[in-house]
C-alpha cells in the first residue's frame, strides 16, 4: 500500500533529507585511496549521531543477519550492499555509497558513486551516463504520469550505450520506512503502474552495469555484484511529488 506524505510529514522528510545531502558533502573528501570502508563507516556513525539522527540502515534487515552499517560501501563490481570492513579503497576505484538518516522518524536515502582518483575512460564515462540516468528519471516523475514511466526514462537514455541495466533490484517508496511502496524499477515492466499523486515520497536510483545486466548476491547475503564482475555504478535521490512540481528533497 503506498503511503500518501501530508505537508508535515514531508517536511520532516526534507530535514532528514537535508542533513543526509551535508554529510555525503563532508563525507566525499574522505572517500579516498587507502582509506578502509570501515573507517568511514565508524566516520558516518559518528556523524550521524553527533547531528541528532540515527543510522537508518544499521541493523535494518531480517532479524537473522541484519546489516552491519550505517553506509552500504559498494566497490568496482559490487553494485549495493556492500559491508564495510577491511577493504582499502584504490586509485581507479568506482565506490558506490549508499545511506540513509532517521531523523525524529523520518527516513531519507541517497546514493552516490565516488571515484578514487584517477579511474579508466569506461569507469569515468559510466559513472556519468548513470548520473544522468538519475536525473532523466526524476524528469518523468510528475503527478499525473505513470510510474513506470522513470524506468523508461531510465532506459531510453542507457540503453543505447550498450550498458546492462540492474532490474532485480530497484528504488521505493520512502520517508516512514526505510522501504515502502511502490516499486519503482528502472526498465518498464508488466507490474503495477500507478500514477504518481501528490504526497508520494520515492528514492529513485539506477544501477548501471559495464556489461551484463545480471547480478548475483555473495555469501554475506548482502552484497550484490556483477554477474560477469564488471563496474557498476549507483546514483539515488529522494525525491517529494507535488501536484505542480517534483522537489529533490536530498538535492
Amino acid at each position: 500500500m503506498i503511503r500518501y506524505k501530508n505537508d508535515k510529514q514531508i517536511q520532516g522528510i526534507r530535514e532528514s533529507c537535508k542533513l543526509l545531502s551535508l554529510m555525503f558533502n563532508e563525507l566525499s573528501p574522505l572517500v579516498a585511496p587507502n582509506t578502509e570502508t570501515i573507517e568511514l563507516d565508524n566516520w558516518a556513525q559518528q556523524w550521524i549521531k553527533k547531528h541528532g539522527g540515527k543510522p537508518a540502515f544499521l541493523g535494518y534487515g531480517p532479524r537473522g543477519n541484519p546489516f552491519p552499517g550505517a553506509l552500504c560501501i559498494s566497490i568496482n563490481e559490487e553494485v549495493i550492499h556492500g559491508i564495510p570492513g577491511k577493504r582499502k579503497i584504490k586509485t581507479g576505484d568506482l565506490v558506490s555509497i549508499d545511506s540513509g538518516i532517521n531523523l525524529g522518524g523520518f527516513i531519507s536515502d541517497k546514493s552516490m558513486t565516488f571515484e578514487a582518483g584517477k579511474v579508466s575512460e569506461a569507469a569515468c564515462k559510466l559513472n556519468s551516463i548513470t548520473k544522468e540516468s538519475l536525473y532523466r528519471g526524476i524528469e518523468a516523475a510528475k503527478a499525473g504520469e505513470r510510474l513506470l514511466s522513470i524506468g523508461r526514462a531510465i532506459e531510453d537514455f542507457v540503453r543505447p550505450h550498450g550498458y546492462g541495466i540492474v532490474y532485480q533490484f530497484c528504488g521505493h517508496g520512502v520517508g516512514l520506512d526505510v522501504h515502502e511502496d511502490p516499486s519503482v524499477s528502472n526498465v518498464p515492466h508488466g507490474g503495477p503502474n500507478p500514477r504518481m499523486r501528490e504526497g508520494m515520497v520515492l528514492a529513485i536510483e539506477p544501477m548501471i552495469n559495464l556489461g551484463t545486466d545480471e547480478v548475483e548476491i555473495l555469501e554475506d547475503d548482502w552484497t550484490v555484484v556483477t554477474a560477469d564482475r564488471k563496474i557498476s555504478s549507483h546514483w539515488e535521490e529522494t525525491i517529494a511529488i507535488f501536484s505542480d512540481h517534483t522537489e529533490i528533497l536530498t538535492a
